[in-house]
């Protein structure tokens, strides 16, 4: 339990909904990756809307059956996983960005751990 507690890293890759990598969705597959890699976890979040490098706007329209909307997968794990962890998924991104950011992990409870 005391693994997940402690300084910690924050890596987050902003992507969109129609990024694919090997015809599968991306996100999907980093997800996959995490698992295999053995990281702590991960949490992809959908946004409503942003703005993308080349300032175009990407959101949610009820007329369109495919949605560009812009996700962020964000997996907190020590620096060395996370350092291996991007040099592993870079080249699964065609566009993207990806960042790191320091954070302090004070409480983890799982009832599988807690008992």
């Amino acid at each position: 339990m005391k693994r997940y507690l402690g300084r910690k890293k924050i890596l987050r890759v902003y992507i969109d909904t129609l990024d694919k990598y090997n015809s599968e969705p991306l996100w999907e597959e980093i997800l996959k990756e995490v698992k295999k890699e053995g990281l702590s976890g991960a949490t992809v979040l959908k946004a409503v809307a942003g703005i993308g490098a080349f300032s175009e706007v990407h959101s949610f329209k009820v007329w369109t059956l495919a949605q560009e909307l812009p996700l962020v997968i964000e997996i907190i794990d020590d620096k060395e996983k996370i350092e291996s962890f991007i040099k592993h998924i870079d080249p699964m991104l065609d566009n993207g960005l990806i960042t790191v950011v320091d954070t302090e992990v004070v409480s983890y409870k799982h009832k599988n751990f807690n008992k």
